[in-house]
């Protein structure tokens, strides 16, 4: 399923991806790869959720390929693309958002995902209107959306319970 969707992504970032500009996208395309690596690491021990596969063999591997195609794409296109005026980007927002849970639904209703510790699809539909919030934000001010990023890291940390001390 998700070689299915790497390919997906890897042709629509090929496609529609402003590759002709990507080195002004670099630093917000490796925020959200930092951003995904900080939960892998961090909540090693109790995931929030995890990915299964018929073919890749473990979340890892799902995760890292998501990192290198699904997220490079992801900016390439969501940012390189953004759109002038409030209607507009509302509508790219949702559209968006839309796609990662529309995805995540289906990966969840057939296996490919699991919830765990507390988190489910409200959670995720919360945490992606965040992403797609923060990426044009970190592109234009990064500085803002690093001191976001932490407060929602901080945050999560605390609704999760998860404490600093059992952390490795």
């Amino acid at each position: 399923m998700y070689i299915l969707i790497n390919a997906f992504y890897l042709i629509a970032g090929y496609k529609w991806g402003d590759w002709r500009n990507w080195k002004q996208y670099y630093p917000t395309i490796l925020f959200f790869i930092l951003g995904d690596f900080l939960y892998n690491f961090l909540l090693y021990e109790e995931s929030l959720w995890l990915f299964h596969d018929l073919i890749l063999p473990n979340h890892t591997t799902i995760t890292i390929l998501a990192m290198v195609v699904v997220y490079t794409a992801t900016v390439l296109i969501y940012v390189g693309r953004f759109p002038n005026g409030w209607k507009k980007r509302l509508l790219w927002f949702l559209l968006w958002t839309g796609i990662y849970l529309s995805a995540e639904y289906f990966n969840y209703k057939l296996g490919f995902i699991t919830y765990h510790n507390g988190w489910n699809i409200w959670w995720s539909v919360l945490f992606t209107g965040i992403i797609f919030f923060i990426l044009p934000v970190h592109h234009k001010r990064p500085l803002l959306a690093w001191i976001f990023s932490i407060i929602i890291i901080v945050s999560l940390l605390s609704i999760f319970n998860v404490e600093i001390s059992e952390l490795k």
